[in-house]
């Protein structure tokens, strides 16, 4: 097996990623800090010259490009979602743009054969990468991005010699990615939140015409947030599933930190419907709506969605601790052991 050299492993990269399909950012290239950076999570954002969609546009940027963010402003439009961000030249509505960070990661030494690890992303993204006897080193798409969680089972060399974590995808088999890019999960990141709690004292109630998520104990409210539920108007085409998020009473029926939502095509281009490591996944119905972190919007409070509940990651992450069933950390170690949690879950009432 030959070893591609650092220069070979960029030139693959693609002049369109620049250097940062390997490095997502690097000092040389840009001049700010990265303290407040956004990452454009759509085909294109437009910057207005005041916090107002209907003043004038003066510049747009592209898809998963980094921008710093000088201030935030509050406007008065839109209603559900009034923050813009104050960069380079004006104002960027924030609904497309995902908040990012550029975190590096010491490696861990290793992995014992016949056990895993979550891991979750820490830089703006980074290229996944496969190795092939037949056409050797192959960068895979999407990309992926910060905050997505993955499963990893093995520690070995990649493109450019240095260690690289083995992702097992749930579709699309095993492939690598940069082991410095990712932060594995400690065990206490999925300890239960109040497992002191009785079972039927629990419940997740979802209002789809205020877009909000209430979590309740002994009828108390301890956790509210806004949500992005499932568009509305649906899909017509009978042989696919509506995008409307269905009404009623459920029950959270498995959880998984990491889940793959899409076709499996690693090869997808940018408009495909194609969502790996989707983090912190909460299933409630047969036909898999879940609630679940985001990575691609932060526009809440509106239907966004093909029938799932959209959250921010972080609170996605407090629900999967939160609700029943509990996750066990054996779990997390044990490759033999299914990939989520199966069982009669926390009550789930979802209404108008």
């Amino acid at each position: 097996m030959s070893k591609l050299s650092r220069r070979d492993f960029l030139k693959l990269s693609g002049l369109a990623l620049g250097g940062l399909a390997f490095s997502p950012f690097h000092a040389g290239r840009f001049d700010f800090e990265d303290a407040n950076v956004v990452r454009v999570a759509t085909d294109s954002v437009s910057v207005y010259s005041q916090p107002s969609d209907e003043s004038n546009i003066i510049g747009t940027w592209y898809r998963d490009e980094l921008i710093n963010v000088y201030d935030e402003v509050r406007a008065e439009e839109p209603q559900h979602n009034p923050i813009w961000y104050r960069v380079w030249g004006g104002y960027m509505h924030r609904a497309r743009l995902q908040r990012v960070k550029t975190l590096y990661n010491k490696p861990l030494d290793f992995i014992a054969e016949g056990t895993r690890r979550v891991v979750e992303i820490t830089v703006p993204f980074t290229q996944p990468w496969r190795l092939t006897k037949t056409y050797g080193w192959q960068a895979l798409f999407p990309l992926l991005y910060y905050e997505s969680v993955y499963w990893v089972d093995a520690i070995e060399e990649g493109p450019d010699g240095e260690p690289w974590y083995r992702v097992v995808d749930d579709l699309t088999g095993n492939y690598l990615i940069a082991a410095k890019h990712v932060r594995p999960v400690p065990f206490s990141d999925l300890e239960p939140i109040s497992p002191e709690i009785p079972f039927e004292s629990k419940r997740i109630e979802v209002n789809l015409t205020t877009q909000t998520l209430t979590a309740f104990e002994y009828d108390k409210a301890v956790f509210q947030t806004r949500v992005a539920t499932g568009i509305i108007a649906g899909r017509t085409n009978p042989k696919e599933l509506s995008t409307k998020t269905p009404d009623g009473e459920f029950h959270i029926q498995s959880k998984t930190p990491s889940k793959h939502m899409g076709n499996g095509n690693l090869f997808a281009g940018v408009d495909d419907y194609e969502l790996p490591g989707v983090p912190w996944t909460s299933f409630f119905t047969d036909v898999g709506h879940a609630f679940h972190g985001t990575y691609w919007h932060e526009n809440y409070g509106v239907p966004m969605s093909h029938g799932c509940i959209n959250m921010r990651t972080s609170e996605a992450k407090w629900l999967f601790r939160w609700a029943r069933p509990a996750y066990e950390t054996v779990r997390m170690t044990d490759r033999s052991a299914t990939p989520d949690v199966r069982g009669f879950g926390t009550l789930v009432k979802i209404f108008y």
